[in-house]
């Protein structure tokens, strides 16, 4: 497996794995209606181009195919941080996080932060992240738990 930054010419393939990711990994925690609003199908690409482009985002590759995606923001947040579908549990989220770190650390961020979805939050755990809060965001009319979660790096 290759670690790299985002190309612009990721961004379709990125969003077909979240788009997958969330209807056929998250949604054994969420309803139909709940991942339908969280991964519409008719997502717009230069929305996608811009929020990829405006942070620190690394790409999980595997013989040529993006296998896991992260994001890292200036304040230490963790935005979306998705590994492929047909990839889960192969170590691949462990690698991406470690980057993510890795580039906290040289920006000298000294706590990170994510809101991690119901299935997201074991694996967040397992890398000493903990929880701060439980809340529920509202996404196209439909409401989602997820938590905030911090580590100090």
């Amino acid at each position: 497996m290759k670690l790299r930054i985002y190309e612009i010419a990721d961004t379709e393939e990125i969003m077909k794995l979240f788009y997958d990711t969330v209807h056929e990994v998250n949604i054994h925690d969420y309803t139909q209606e709940q991942v339908d609003a969280w991964a519409p199908a008719n997502m717009d690409i230069d929305v996608w181009i811009k929020g990829l482009g405006s942070k620190f985002t690394y790409v999980a590759e595997e013989q040529g195919k993006i296998v896991g995606f992260g994001e890292l923001e200036a304040n230490g947040h963790i935005d979306r941080f998705y590994c492929h579908k047909d990839f889960q549990r192969k170590g691949i989220a462990k690698k991406i996080l470690e980057q993510l770190e890795s580039k906290a650390r040289s920006l000298k961020i000294e706590k990170l932060f994510v809101e991690a979805s119901i299935t997201a939050k074991p694996f967040f755990e397992s890398q000493n992240f903990i929880v701060v809060k439980q809340q529920e965001v509202e996404r196209r009319g439909q409401i989602l738990r997820n938590f905030i979660m911090e580590k100090s790096i």
